[in-house]
């Protein structure tokens, strides 16, 4: 009967054999080393890799340390060995040493070592577009720059020592021309094209245009010549993102790169009230920047920062025209509002001395001999026309005119302009636009006062044209002015604030997607029937294609026959019917529903929805029964849409890879674009329809709430939307609108590395 220990004795003589050591003759490279004098710096963050290099394996150092690799930097060098000291033991304290060594050799796998070595062939063809891979946190690869060596530090109390035995491995090849691809710890940017504090600049820089902190990484290749790559994500339309890879192979590029960005953010973040970016992809995987619509990079930044001098400019010369007119136009609503008020003030003294004097005889008749002639001051009618003030017309009316192209700067254009310039006139004009702002209010609210004063100066000419009228004579006048009850004076209009536009709350997904799903489903629960709420469930299942086929009348006989036998396949073997069983004689309590269940952490007791139940399948059922169930279930869905409308302003969103959308079908739309996005990119084909509708309060749409997948027969269910982002729309009963169309590119990274980069076509429509 064979020892215990001769079946571990033979696995690491296997291993051995696998790795070509020879432990009784070890080679003269793993003999020989030299002192690293390789000094730890605390201000390196270990982890955090800025630079990845194809290193020749000959030039690498192999040194084992006996602790772990969370474990301080400066601890584990000064504990670290060469390797040759773990596998001969030929001294006291490397008998130690030659144990570990077993014992690493012992627990690591074949199998780990080959996928380690097929990951370095992978990445010996092409680098990964994001440059980082899985498992490269393995490596811990140091540079020495006092002796110009690289070095792997081996922690011996690790529990992952591939890489470590993959590198032993290829060092004792005969042929050591094999280089790996790997991440360069403990080492900071080489500043060869750019500077430290230029690094730092652009991830704050590209923080600012896509609210994501990039990945920066100096990448040397199999020739050692440099690239700056970097990596990140950045939103390309309405909350869908894409990675993106910028690469500058070399110093013009960098700097130029570099320049771009600080021009952009310097004038995003100083003048934010006129410049905001956007970004896209290009065809390559890079990220680009817009102007409305305007692509901005290097080679145009001058002509753009001059064009937009050049049009700021003659902003500044149409705005000292519009100051001058709005001066004026308010002067002159202050010189009437002065003479009304002295003529409103006037016709209240005599209003208010008729008042007094009717209390006594002799005041009556004082009354009646000292405002017995009429006066003939012009109107205030008459007044205003004099003014010649256009009520109507108002600075916000005046900005969206087209400029009059005889406007031209006095100052002679120059070839360039610095941002500088263009920051200086971009907020010039800002104040000279406040300052138009100012103005108009002040023209809006003396407008207002005139139309008030104008208003009770027509109330007091008719109260004292009443008097006037019972002035005929002395006798009448007294029996007027002894009347107990006298109209009082008017007041004028109550302050209104006219708005052109009404402001709506705009809906944000990720801030307002759960109180509309709550409110949404509240509505539906009130207000549809069960068999409804089970209509639309079947448009969340297989059966959705057959149900559009006989809504569009497209159905063909043999298309239902098919359709029956596979659901009546699924219901056998889902449900475990025998041949001889007519119908489930659970029912909907397959499930017992004393069981607690959760949704979205969130507990509850009621059962998912059945479909075999709710289009009453069993064995005898014929085509004609199904096509009729399937009938009953589209008049349930089109009785829903005609009696669900939504709570707020959404858009809603269908990303499909045909060239159109079927309006005729039923179409399942996306509260979250993203979702959409990613479900399309999957599917062949490099391009991507993707379908927008903006829905008012109140436009008809069934939303994909807890209710639609669960009945609630015990009152437990959740109320919201926790398992679907999707809505139920017809475009048949709709009348739309193309808003807008853009195109933005989305990239996918492919399982092999390689990229696929996809233009995504955005139709935009607007409800009518």
């Amino acid at each position: 009967m064979p020892k215990k220990t001769e079946k571990p004795k033979e696995e690491i003589k296997e291993k051995l054999e696998y790795l070509g050591l020879d432990l009784s003759n070890i080679p003269k490279n793993l003999q020989v080393f030299e002192p690293l004098k390789f000094k730890p710096s605390s201000i390196y963050e270990e982890n955090k890799h800025k630079q990845y290099r194809f290193v020749p394996v000959k030039d690498i150092e192999i040194i084992l340390s006996p602790t772990n690799r969370l474990d301080d930097l400066q601890d584990k060098y000064s504990k670290a060995s060469p390797i040759y000291s773990y596998l001969v033991p030929d001294k006291k304290e490397n008998v130690l040493r030659h144990t570990v060594f077993l014992q690493m050799l012992k627990s690591v796998k074949i199998e780990e070592i080959e996928k380690i070595e097929e990951e370095q062939k992978a990445l010996n063809k092409a680098i990964p577009f994001k440059v980082k891979y899985p498992g490269n946190y393995l490596w811990q690869i140091y540079y020495s720059e006092t002796t110009d060596k690289y070095f792997m530090l081996v922690p011996t109390e690790d529990s992952d020592y591939s890489t470590f035995f993959y590198l032993l491995k290829k060092k004792l090849e005969k042929r050591q021309t094999s280089k790996i691809f790997v991440p360069i710890s403990h080492i900071d940017y080489s500043n060869e094209y750019l500077k430290k504090n230029q690094f730092e600049d652009i991830e704050n820089y590209l923080w600012l245009f896509t609210k994501d902190w990039p990945l920066i990484y100096e990448v040397y290749d199999k020739k050692n010549e440099l690239s700056i790559q970097i990596v990140g994500e950045t939103e390309v339309f309405d909350n869908v993102k894409s990675i993106y890879k910028v690469k500058l192979q070399d110093k013009t590029k960098a700097n130029e790169f570099y320049r771009l960005l600080k021009a952009l953010f310097m004038l995003q973040s100083e003048v934010p009230h006129y410049y905001t970016f956007e970004t896209n992809i290009d065809r390559y995987g890079s990220i680009e920047f817009y102007s409305k619509d305007e692509k901005i990079d290097y080679e145009n930044l001058a002509e753009f920062i001059k064009k937009e001098y050049v049009e700021t400019e003659e902003l500044h010369e149409q705005a000292d025209i519009d100051i001058v007119e709005l001066k004026e136009k308010l002067n002159k609503l202050k010189i009437l509002a002065s003479s009304m008020e002295i003529e409103y003030l006037a016709k209240e003294k005599q209003i208010s001395t008729f008042l007094e004097c009717k209390k006594s005889f002799f005041g009556k008749m004082k009354y009646y001999f000292k405002y017995n002639k009429k006066s003939k001051s012009k109107s205030i009618k008459e007044k205003i026309n004099l003014m010649d003030i256009d009520e109507d017309e108002t600075f916000d009316e005046k900005a969206e005119e087209k400029r009059e192209t005889d406007i031209k700067s006095n100052k002679k254009i120059k070839e360039h302009y610095t941002i500088e310039e263009l920051i200086d006139t971009a907020n010039e004009y800002y104040q000279k636009e406040t300052k138009m702002r100012n103005l108009l209010m002040d023209i809006n609210a003396i407008k207002l006062r005139n139309k008030n004063l104008e208003k009770k100066i027509e109330n007091a000419s008719a109260y004292i044209e009443e008097i006037d009228s019972h002035k005929k004579s002395i006798f009448e006048f007294w029996k007027y002015s002894n009347k107990d009850e006298i109209s009082s004076l008017p007041e004028g209009e109550i302050e209104e604030i006219n708005i052109k536009k009404k402001i709506s709350k705009v809906f944000n997904y990720k801030e307002d997607l759960e109180e509309f799903g709550k409110a949404m489903d509240r509505q539906q629960r009130k207000i549809l029937s069960k068999e409804e709420l089970d209509s639309i469930f079947i448009t969340t299942t297989n059966v959705f294609e057959i149900l559009n086929k006989v809504k569009t009348n497209t159905v063909l006989p043999k298309d239902i026959e098919s359709a029956l036998k596979l659901i009546k396949k699924e219901i056998k073997e889902e449900k475990g019917l025998e041949e001889q069983d007519d119908f489930d004689i659970f029912g909907g309590k397959a499930d017992d529903n004393t069981k607690v269940k959760k949704i979205a952490d969130k507990k509850h007791r009621e059962l998912p929805k059945d479909k075999y139940q709710i289009l009453d399948i069993t064995k005898n059922t014929k085509q004609l029964g199904y096509k009729l169930a399937l009938e009953r279930v589209l008049d349930n869905i089109e009785s829903s849409l005609e009696k669900i409308k939504v709570t707020e302003n959404i858009a809603i969103y269908l990303a499909i890879n045909e060239e159109k959308i079927d309006e005729q079908s039923i179409n399942i739309f996306n509260l979250n674009p993203e979702r959409e996005v990613k479900k399309a990119i999957e599917k062949e084909g490099n391009k991507i329809n993707l379908y927008k509708i903006n829905l008012n309060r109140n436009d008809k749409a069934i939303i994909y709430t807890n209710s639609v997948f669960y009945d609630n027969k015990n009152k437990t269910l959740p109320i919201g939307m926790d398992l679907s982002t999707n809505v139920l729309f017809d475009m048949s009963k709709t009348d739309l609108e193309i808003e807008n169309k853009r195109t933005f590119r989305i990239v996918k990274v492919q399982e092999d590395g390689k990229i696929v980069v996809k233009a995504v076509n955005v139709i935009e429509y607007n409800v009518e």
